[in-house]
């Protein structure tokens, strides 16, 4: 799109410098709206968007200057308002010759509209070309996405939402998981559950495919094709509720963190003066970052020794060149000059290293500080064993453990009592009574006052004990029911406080779904199931595969609707291995707290 939709040399990528000459890198405008701007910000920095031969990045709905002979490219939404704004910029001739890329399909009533007004105004000929690039997803990492619907949840499952509201919902959702199969170049099989939302979606999706005949001509999928599983969230409402224990996971659960970028307080002490505090803000790369891409899975504990190690190692090495290139050091006889002017040219590469290391052990410290305030690891293992299943044979127990933790005023945070709670209501079949109860000493415990006898609510903790407590009654009503129906030595010495959170993970439901289903398991969701293929029409019987050699599944991407998390992302990749890559995608990522949110207003 940068290129004016040339063809890409296949050695052009998005971390080195375009050829000379290349279309990539002449001067040019990038103009979006909101939603392009967010697919964007993820994957281009700005340094790398000059790099392309973008001068100047604006948006669309702007006042905006005129720059008359450079190009421009606009990305956005095919909107009668948008294509308004772009036939207007035309008409008073703002730039040079105009490459338009559509987000989605412009449909053709738009399309005859748009040329009307540039028609009419004699600017046809600034009109270079109009590309739909079927780019409706964010992505965060490379098996990461997310269709940015705010709200999905309620959204579809509220009381007052209209049929036709729910139809223009699935339309959209479906559109967006086409970009994705679009994106990807390969005609999936489809799997999901009958009936509802999942079925909707996987229905229109399978049309809008069978009906693209440059998809289907596509044959790089060859025998190997990669399967596509959609679910519905009330499949499971614990694993976007529940507290967690991975490094990413935890990034988001404490911290303020979207797109790829965390930011959080730092308050240092200042010796008897008043606490400076300063806001951080960091932009992480879960794939180019290697800390990151490494220890992202990982249990918070290992990624906080892994930090320690590394960077003890990389200062050693600075120091060690800084020594011989100052002459400090006794040279190795076997050495030679040649040895140490290398040594010395990979100092920048080593200091850049050394910088994103101690850039996490901010993050680690800011992420701890939370963790350790607010004992997490607490609720972690109590909500770990309810959901595994070991209070099923003892109600009174799971009660009394929840009760203890949720009526110590000392331990946690609104948030993270009503989580607890709320993972107790799905797990354990608790009767209203019980519930009630545990809602009673959550409110009691957090209601009360503190040591200074002011009450340990502000504003905003009393919002979200309302919240919370509309939360329960949700999920305990209508939403219980279908769920439970489709069943560096900084931190070294605080590390000690968070190591029940290693060697906990369990595979949650969606983990086990994809698994049965690459697997293609007897008895399993591989039997109940729909199985859509968009090169045969109709559905397909899977009784009848079972007499066939399928062939394996190397690619799945599992969607969630009504919201997904990164627990649940990494929880996937406990199935995912050397012959199999498993990427994931929701209508919207959430923390547990915009979740928790949610179900409030399907109370309210």
């Amino acid at each position: 799109m940068l290129g004016f939709n040339e063809d890409v040399d296949a050695a052009d990528d998005d971390y080195s410098l375009p050829p000379a000459g290349s279309s990539h890198n002449q001067w040019k405008i990038l103009i979006y709206d909101n939603a392009c701007r967010s697919i964007i910000s993820p994957l281009l920095s700005v340094s790398q968007l000059r790099r392309r031969g973008v001068t100047l990045h604006l948006l669309l709905n702007s006042e905006r200057e005129p720059i008359p002979d450079v190009p421009a490219v606009y990305f956005c939404r095919p909107t009668k308002e948008n294509l308004s704004i772009i036939a207007q910029d035309s008409a008073r001739g703002l730039y040079g010759r105009s490459h338009l890329n559509f987000v989605t399909k412009l449909d053709r009533p738009l399309m005859e509209d748009f040329a009307k007004l540039v028609v009419q105004s004699g600017t046809l000929e600034t009109i270079a070309g109009m590309h739909d690039q079927y780019l409706d997803f964010v992505c965060l990492e490379q098996q990461l996405f997310s269709l940015s619907k705010k709200d999905s949840y309620a959204l579809y499952n509220g009381s007052g939402v209209s049929e036709q509201m729910i139809e223009e919902f699935m339309n959209d959702i479906a559109y967006g998981l086409f970009s994705v199969v679009a994106t990807q170049g390969k005609v999936p099989i489809i799997r999901c559950p009958k009936g509802g939302a999942p079925e909707m979606v996987a229905r229109k999706l399978n049309r809008m495919i069978a009906e693209h005949p440059t998809l289907l001509r596509n044959k790089s999928s060859g025998l190997h094709r990669p399967l596509l599983v959609i679910l519905d969230r009330n499949a499971d409402l614990i694993t976007p509720i529940q507290h967690t224990s991975t490094y990413q996971a935890l990034i988001d659960d404490m911290l303020k963190h979207k797109a790829n970028r965390v930011e959080f307080d730092v308050t240092t002490d200042m010796g008897g003066k008043r606490p400076k505090t300063v806001q951080k803000k960091f932009d992480l790369d879960p794939d180019q970052d290697p800390f990151y891409s490494r220890h992202k899975f990982h249990p918070f504990p290992e990624a906080i020794e892994s930090n320690g190690v590394d960077l003890q190692e990389v200062s050693a090495k600075e120091q060690s060149i800084r020594s011989k290139a100052a002459g400090n050091e006794v040279p190795d006889p076997s050495s030679s000059t040649t040895d140490l002017a290398t040594a010395v040219d990979s100092l920048p590469a080593l200091l850049d290293r050394k910088k994103q290391l101690e850039v996490h052990t901010s993050i680690l410290q800011a992420v701890m500080n939370q963790v350790a305030a607010r004992d997490v690891p607490q609720f972690f293992e109590l909500e770990t064993s309810l959901a595994t299943g070991s209070y099923s044979n003892d109600s009174n127990r799971a009660k009394n453990d929840v009760l203890k933790l949720v009526a110590d005023p000392s331990k946690g945070n609104v948030e993270d009592k009503l989580r607890l709670v709320v993972v107790y209501v799905l797990t354990t079949n608790a009767k209203t009574a019980d519930v009630d109860e545990v809602a009673a000493a959550v409110q009691q415990a957090m209601e009360g006052t503190g040591d200074d006898g002011k009450s340990r609510l502000d504003k905003e903790g009393k919002q979200r004990l309302e919240v919370g407590s509309k939360a329960l009654g949700s999920v305990f009503s209508s939403v219980f029911n279908k769920a439970t129906s489709q069943a560096t030595g900084l931190l070294a010495k605080a590390a000690d406080r968070v190591t029940s959170m290693l060697g906990k993970t369990h595979k949650h439901y969606a983990t086990q779904v994809v698994e049965n289903l690459c697997e293609m398991k007897p008895g399993t969701e591989d039997d109940d199931y729909l199985y859509l293929d968009p090169r045969v029409k109709g559905d397909v019987d899977v009784q009848k595969l079972r007499l066939m050699n399928r062939s394996p599944v190397h690619e799945t991407t599992a969607f969630v609707i009504g919201g997904g998390c990164y627990a649940e992302y990494q929880n996937l990749q406990m199935v995912a291995n050397d012959r199999r890559t498993i990427s994931y995608g929701s209508t919207e990522l959430l923390d547990a707290g915009e979740f928790l949110e949610q179900l409030g207003k399907l109370g309210s």
